[in-house]
C-alpha cells in the first residue's frame, strides 16, 4: 500500500491549487483524478477536427490574484487577455447595449438618460461591497462550534476579526449588504433602472449557474458573487486564457509537479478508508490503495458523503443534512465550430462586440419566464444564452478564418420531469439553443460546422457536477459563508478527523477562483504543525 502525507481527490483547479501550496510547505502530496486528464471542468479539448475550446468553464475573472502570484502561473505559461468589450446585449427590436471601458455610460445613455444617471451609483454600491467581501475570500469564515476549548476560542477570535472587517462599512453600505444577501436581484434592479437591457445586464449575473428566477430571494448575492473578479489588476473585468481554460489548470499542474506533487489520472476513488473515526486513505477503482495523514476532497460535498464514504462511518445528523445539499444550475453547455463570424441584426458585421460576453436575454421578465418554463416542462421555450467567441481573442483555437463559440445556456431542469432522460432530448434542446442565437444573428445556424453538447446529465457524468451544478452547491443563504457546506464545518474540516474540503462546495463557493484550495491548504498546514511541529 502506497503512503504519503496528503491525498487530494480530484485534479480540478482547486485540487491542484491545494496540492501546490501543501507541497510548497514540504508535504508529500498525491493527487488522484478519475478522468484521463487533469483540470476538472477547466479543460481545453478538440471537439471538432481542427477546433479546440474550453469544454465546461469558459471565461476568466474570479481566479484569485494571490493564487496566480504564489503559484507563478505566468511563469508557467499562463496568459490572460481581457475582452475588447465586456458585454453585448442585443434586443429583438434591434436596439442594443455594449459595455466596457469607455463604452458603458454612453451606450446606456442612448437607451435611458435616467439609467445613465443611476449607473455610477449602483456600480459603486456593488464595488464597495465587493471590496469589503474580497477580504473574506482567502480566509476561513467563522465556524460555529459547540462547547468551549481551544478551537472555540480560535473561532471567537475569527468572528471578532470578521466583525472588524465589516465595521469598515458605513451604515448605508451595511443596508446594501443585507439587501444583497437576502433580496432578489430583480427587485433591486427594478428600483434603480427603467430600461430592460440595463436591468438584464446586471440580472444575468444573478442567474448564471443559478437555477432560479432573477426575482428569487437571494439571487442578488449571486449577482454580487460575480462582481468579485478582476483581470490583470482591473477589477470587474472578464477575460480569456490563451489556449482556453485548460491553460489555467495545465499551468497549475506544472507548478504542482515542480514542487514534487504526484498526479495520477485514470485513478478514480471507490471509497475513503475510515478507521476509528479518522479518514486514513483511499481505495481506488483500479484496486490500489493509498494511505495518508490527510485527505482533501475537491468534489461536491453531497457526492463525497453519499458515494465515497460508508454511511455508518458518518454522524447520522450530518449525513441526513448533507443528503439535502441543494444542487442544480439549470445549465446546458455547448461548444460550436463556425465557418464564419456571426452578424447580429442589432449591430451588423465584425467589431469588438464579438469579443465580449454576448447575452441573449433582453429583460428580467424574459429570464423569469425561462425559469418557469424549465420548471414546468424541462427547458425554456425561449432560453437564456450567453455566447462567447474566444477565437476573436485567441487564434490558437480554430483554423484561419474559422471560429469557435461557447454557448452557456439556461434554463433547463437538472432532472427532467415525468421520468424523461436528457439522453433522449439532448439534440432537440441543442437545436433550440442554436435557433435562439439565429434569431438575433440570422445565418448563425448555417455557419455551424460541428458542435459539442453537455446537458446537466452529461456535466454530472463527465465532471461530477451533480445536477450540472457548476458551483458544487447552490449559492443560497443557507449554503454560504459559515454554512458552506454546513454550520460547524465551514473551517474546511469534515466530520471525520483527517478529512478536509478543498473544492467549490466550501467557502467562498463556485467559479474558477482557486480560493477554496488555497484556504483548505492553510488549515491542513495549521493542523499538521499542531500535530507534528517541525517534525512533519
Amino acid at each position: 500500500m502506497t503512503e504519503t502525507d496528503v491525498i487530494i481527490i480530484g485534479a480540478g483547479h482547486n485540487g491542484l491549487t491545494c496540492a501546490a501550496y501543501l507541497a510548497m510547505a514540504g508535504l508529500r502530496v498525491r493527487v488522484v483524478e478519475r478522468r484521463k486528464v487533469v483540470g476538472g471542468a477547466a479543460v481545453t479539448q478538440e471537439f471538432h477536427p481542427g477546433f479546440r475550446n474550453s469544454v465546461a468553464a469558459y471565461t476568466v475573472s474570479l481566479l484569485n490574484p494571490r493564487v496566480i502570484r504564489d503559484l507563478n502561473l505566468a511563469e508557467q505559461g499562463l496568459r490572460i487577455v481581457e475582452r475588447r468589450a465586456q458585454n453585448f446585449l442585443p434586443a429583438p427590436d434591434a436596439s442594443h447595449l455594449l459595455t466596457g471601458e469607455g463604452r458603458t455610460k454612453a451606450s446606456v445613455a442612448r437607451l435611458s438618460a435616467h439609467d445613465a444617471e443611476a449607473l455610477d451609483g449602483f456600480a459603486r454600491e456593488l464595488e464597495d461591497i465587493a471590496d469589503v467581501l474580497r477580504q473574506f475570500v482567502l480566509r476561513a469564515p467563522p465556524n460555529l462550534l459547540e462547547g468551549f476549548g481551544t478551537n472555540a476560542i480560535r473561532e471567537a477570535v475569527n468572528a471578532l476579526q470578521s466583525a472588524n472587517i465589516l465595521r469598515g462599512l458605513t451604515l448605508e453600505q451595511s443596508r446594501s449588504l443585507l439587501d444583497l444577501f437576502t433580496r432578489s436581484a430583480g427587485e433591486m434592479l427594478d428600483e434603480r433602472f427603467e430600461h430592460d437591457l440595463v436591468k438584464a445586464l446586471f440580472g444575468f449575473d444573478a442567474i448564471v449557474g443559478n437555477y432560479a428566477s432573477p426575482y428569487a430571494a437571494g439571487s442578488a448575492y449571486v449577482m454580487l458573487h460575480h462582481a468579485f473578479g478582476e483581470v490583470n489588476g482591473k477589477k470587474g473585468v472578464w477575460g480569456h486564457a490563451i489556449g482556453g481554460m485548460g491553460a489555467i489548470t495545465q499551468a497549475m499542474a506544472r507548478a504542482a509537479r515542480e514542487r514534487g506533487v504526484v498526479i495520477e489520472t485514470d485513478a478514480g476513488v471507490r471509497e475513503i478508508i475510515v478507521e476509528r473515526d479518522r479518514a486514513v486513505g483511499v481505495a481506488l477503482e483500479n484496486g490500489a490503495s493509498i494511505r495518508a495523514k490527510y485527505i482533501a476532497a475537491n468534489v461536491n460535498p453531497k457526492l463525497l458523503y453519499t458515494r465515497l464514504i460508508a454511511a455508518d462511518a458518518l454522524p447520522a445528523d450530518f449525513l441526513a443534512r448533507i443528503r439535502h445539499w441543494k444542487n442544480g444550475s439549470g445549465t446546458f453547455r455547448m461548444n460550436v465550430a463556425l465557418d464564419r463570424l456571426p452578424s447580429f441584426t442589432a449591430l451588423p458585421g465584425e467589431g469588438d462586440h464579438l469579443s465580449s460576453g454576448i447575452i441573449l436575454a433582453p429583460s428580467l421578465d424574459y429570464m423569469d419566464r425561462a425559469y418557469l418554463d424549465a420548471r414546468a416542462q424541462g427547458w425554456s421555450r425561449e432560453p437564456v444564452v450567453e455566447m462567447l467567441i474566444p477565437s476573436t481573442l485567441d487564434d490558437t483555437l480554430a483554423p484561419a478564418g474559422k471560429h469557435v463559440a461557447s454557448l452557456f445556456c439556461q434554463h433547463v431542469a437538472p432532472t427532467l420531469p415525468g421520468g424523461k432522460s436528457w439522453d433522449d432530448h439532448r439534440e432537440e434542446v441543442a437545436d433550440l439553443m442554436i435557433a435562439t442565437v439565429d434569431q438575433y444573428a440570422p445565418g448563425f445556424a448555417a455557419s455551424v460546422l460541428g458542435r459539442q453538447i453537455l446537458s446537466p446529465l452529461d456535466l454530472e457524468r463527465q465532471f461530477g457536477l451533480l445536477g450540472g451544478d457548476i458551483f458544487h452547491g447552490a449559492l443560497t443563504l443557507n449554503q454560504l459563508f459559515s454554512a458552506r457546506p454546513m454550520l460547524g464545518h465551514a473551517d474546511y474540516r469534515g466530520p471525520l478527523r483527517g478529512l478536509y474540503h478543498c473544492g467549490s462546495g466550501a467557502h467562498p463557493g463556485g467559479g474558477v477562483t482557486g480560493a477554496p484550495g488555497h484556504n483548505a491548504a492553510q488549515v491542513i498546514l495549521r493542523d499538521h504543525r499542531s500535530l507534528f511541529g517541525s517534525r512533519g
